[in-house]
């Protein structure tokens, strides 16, 4: 993984207010957003140094990182930033997910750890066609698919135990499940709005390693050409269990109508 060159003060105080403006982008493109306090926002940041200092990236900084909590209770994934190694992570933007539903065969818990996207697992993008229940698992038509590749999952069903597992985070059936983003409710990928993955992909927000073979000249059918990629673009997706008690009033889960509306199947659409 590239070094990001050493910033003096002034030169990281400059990259925090550049990439923070990333905020304002956030609120007005992403329909699906999540208020969350600041003493939270704070407590993820802690959590999210905790989990890259596990994986021996306790120092990564300059680049966009996503979190994704799949506490039953939380759902939800952020978007953080730092300038420079042992400062505070701060928060971009925050919206509702849906990880994997234990209690059903092939069900997944969504896997816990720190993962690297990569052209080495190549993205695709969704054909919004319907399968049989009348779901587009994959969400409409052009929404990209961040594949993950195979990564070792804990089985939900059964006697439990780990297979493995295609880990991807992707958008959703923007009609009938994307409604349900709050609560678990997938085989075990990461679910996310369709506003919000379309600002992942165009921003370039975990592009990195994409971007590095765009640069060398390689053309990649996957990526837009009108992609307006960020300077700090990233290269992680954290995926953390918080394990909360109480759902905290910020991440509200879906109301009666949207459950209502979810058509037979419609637990099993990735």
């Amino acid at each position: 993984m590239p070094e990001h060159p050493k910033l003096t003060a002034a030169q990281a105080a400059a990259e925090t207010h550049q990439a923070l403006a990333m905020r304002q982008t956030f609120a007005r493109d992403v329909k699906r957003r999540l208020r969350v306090p600041l003493a939270d926002q704070r407590a993820y940041g802690q959590r999210l140094q905790a989990a890259l200092g596990e994986k021996n990236l306790g120092a990564l900084a300059g680049e966009f990182v996503i979190l994704v909590d799949r506490a039953a209770t939380v759902q939800t994934l952020f978007i953080y930033f730092r300038a420079m190694p042992g400062e505070p992570w701060q928060m971009i933007g925050a919206s509702p997910v849906a990880t994997g539903r234990p209690g059903e065969f092939d069900h997944f818990l969504t896997p816990l750890g720190v993962f690297e996207h990569t052209p080495s697992n190549m993205d695709f993008r969704a054909e919004g066609t319907m399968n049989d229940n009348g779901i587009r698992g994959y969400g409409a038509r052009d929404m990209r698919i961040y594949d993950l590749g195979w990564v070792d999952g804990e089985r939900g069903w059964g006697k439990g135990g780990r297979s493995p597992m295609r880990f991807q985070m992707h958008a959703t059936d923007p009609d009938r499940l994307e409604p349900l983003l709050g609560i678990r409710h997938s085989k075990g990928c990461v679910r996310i709005p369709a506003s919000l993955n379309a600002f992942i992909d165009h921003y370039g927000i975990i592009d990195a390693e994409y971007q590095a073979l765009v640069d060398s000249g390689k053309s990649l059918w996957v990526l837009h050409s009108n992609r307006e990629v960020t300077p700090w673009a990233g290269r992680f997706i954290v995926v953390i269990d918080s394990e909360r008690k109480t759902r905290p009033a910020w991440a509200p889960a879906p109301g009666s109508k949207a459950r209502a509306k979810v058509p037979k199947g419609g637990d099993t659409a990735d």
